[in-house]
């Protein structure tokens, strides 16, 4: 329902599209989403490479330029450290408990394609189409922003106070 949803948004945002996914908890597991400009090479040997540094189970699930990366939930601060040092490419998406974001730069229907959203399932979600007018087309910049374990973010337009608002809060 949400990739679709996404989809009939194009012509808001053609040049970029994100979904966050909430999915169902895994007592004492944690979700880590990265992405990488090179998943050939920064995917592979990923998960015996994270088992060997962590000693412990690690799960890795690639879905084209990102993978989730299944581990116990105690090992999540070290599993980033270990993750920044094995592979310093990877791009953090999203981590906890139920979370995972895709995105990338393309068309809505193209970014629900390459990850097959449109089949997966969860509580919940949040999707968003970019239309960039201030900033470069990357997937960086593109929608959902991870902002804590098990939260994002989407906004519709440009947030320049963000300093203010900072301050404030």
């Amino acid at each position: 329902l949400l990739s679709q949803m996404l989809v009939t948004m194009t012509d808001r945002g053609p040049d970029s599209a994100g979904i966050a996914i909430y999915g169902a908890s895994l007592p004492g597991k944690t979700r880590i989403t990265v992405q990488s400009a090179d998943p050939a090479a920064d995917f592979a040997g990923l998960e015996a490479a994270l088992h060997d540094a962590l000693q412990h189970e690690i799960a890795v699930s690639v879905k084209d330029t990102h993978a989730v990366i299944l581990l116990d939930a105690t090992l999540a601060e070290e599993a980033r450290a270990t993750l920044a040092s094995l592979r310093p490419g990877l791009r953090l998406m999203s981590s906890g408990e139920t979370i995972e974001i895709y995105k990338e730069t393309g068309l809505p229907r193209d970014v629900v394609s390459r990850f097959g959203i449109d089949a997966m399932g969860g509580t919940h979600g949040i999707g968003h189409t970019r239309m960039a007018t201030e900033s470069a087309v990357t997937t960086l910049g593109a929608h959902p922003f991870s902002t804590g374990a098990d939260q994002c973010l989407v906004h519709n337009g440009s947030l320049s106070n963000h300093n203010n608002l900072r301050r404030a809060l």
